[in-house]
């Protein structure tokens, strides 16, 4: 079986989101709960279908086993594969052969996170994952991982290809115009360039806007075989294709500072879907940082190496620009409790089924969501998703 085998073979047929921004007094496992809940119940599904189960948390190696007992699952097919914040996309993979195969009839993916609220903060988290899953190569001097290293890989593509700050700030702008077209986004009061450019500075050349918010937040999604995704509740969202590409795991492993891994997995999902950037009617990407942004699209195709910053001038990427990205407002304006990959999936479903309101992308048919896992852009894994219209 090739990727190629598995186009429009599987489903999206529900999602759910919870907790998101601000959820105090509770935990990880409780907003998961709420957005599992959510995602079968928009299926027209019981926890008793799901016999399938994607999850991951960086602060439990054994996470799946503790979602099994809290959700009362006994699921045939277990995916706990964790490449950071790319694993809710990179899971789509080994769920659609585990369906076209018959191992299990649906799959469940879920994560949930409190780190905005949590009893352990955000450093205290921190501290605790350098403990579980140290870097040998990078921690003995300390740098302030993931800024400092997404910050070296900003800096050179700066430095060879002339991106601007004033570029970097255009993707939080947009962002942000994205966002206050969306009731459920956290940052939603006005941002204009200047203000990005004069906010605090985080670690040359990111200031505060170009850094992904610090937020809770739960999202899981319902995957089925395309022929039992067509009776259920909802309009299907078919899986065309999804690769995953993982090259490093620290910014001091890149070959190339101005190349990720997305080159590679954008490769093989597009050959695999049949489509190319110039199909795509809506784009997602794991925006951890502004640069991401800028990367994503170069290695993706939809700019050429290098042009990235002109790209996304002039609000592009934003409202009635010319190519719709992050349309929920992104981890830089909506939302991100530390892995973002599932929330950038089920915004791409929404938008495909036409459920986004005033944000909404007209004649939405197809879409790519790009994950991120990983100091330095480590873990990539693309997507291509679509209507039946564009089967």
């Amino acid at each position: 079986m090739s990727l190629a085998d598995l186009r429009g073979k599987t489903a999206i047929v529900g999602v759910g989101l919870a907790g998101c921004g601000e959820a105090r007094g509770m935990t990880d496992m409780e907003i998961l709960a709420q957005a599992a809940t959510k995602a079968v119940a928009d299926a027209g599904l019981t926890m008793k279908d799901m016999d399938g189960l994607c999850t991951a948390n960086l602060m439990s190696a054994i996470w799946p086993l503790n979602v099994v007992e809290y959700l009362g699952l006994q699921p045939k097919f277990v995916e706990g594969t964790n490449v950071g914040g790319s694993a809710f996309v990179a899971h789509q993979l080994p769920s659609m052969m585990a369906l076209a195969t018959g191992v299990c009839d649906a799959v469940l993916v879920c994560y949930g996170s409190v780190q905005r609220t949590g009893t352990m903060g955000r450093k205290e988290r921190t501290a605790a994952r350098n403990v579980l899953d140290p870097n040998p190569y990078e921690a003995p001097y300390q740098p302030f991982n993931p800024p400092s290293s997404y910050a070296l890989v900003a800096a050179r593509h700066m430095h060879q290809y002339g991106t601007t700050r004033r570029q970097l700030a255009e993707i939080a702008v947009a962002f942000r115009r994205w966002a206050q077209l969306n009731p459920e986004a956290f940052s939603r009061e006005p941002l204009d360039i200047e203000t990005v450019l004069k906010a605090r500075m985080i670690t040359d050349p990111f200031t505060a806007y170009d850094c992904c918010l610090v937020t809770d937040g739960a999202a899981a999604y319902v995957m089925t075989r395309a022929d039992r995704a067509k009776d259920l509740k909802k309009k299907p969202i078919y899986l065309l294709s999804n690769a995953t590409a993982v090259w490093h795991r620290s910014v001091i492993g890149m070959r190339d500072l101005t190349v990720s891994p997305s080159k590679e997995s954008g490769e093989r999902a597009f050959a695999a879907a049949g489509l190319g950037p110039k199909d795509i009617d809506v784009v997602q990407v794991y925006d951890a940082f502004s640069i991401n942004v800028i990367l994503a699209l170069e290695d993706l195709g939809f700019c050429k190496k290098g042009e990235g910053g002109p790209f996304v001038e002039n609000g592009a990427i934003g409202p009635g620009g010319r190519l719709p990205v992050n349309t929920n407002g992104g981890g830089l304006s909506c939302v991100h409790p530390n892995m973002y990959g599932a929330f950038a999936t089920i915004e791409a479903v929404r938008q495909l089924r036409g459920e986004c309101g005033e944000r909404q992308v007209k004649g939405a048919k197809t879409a790519v969501v790009n994950g991120n896992g990983g100091n330095a852009a480590a873990s990539q894994s693309t997507s291509v998703l679509a209507t039946a219209e564009a089967l």
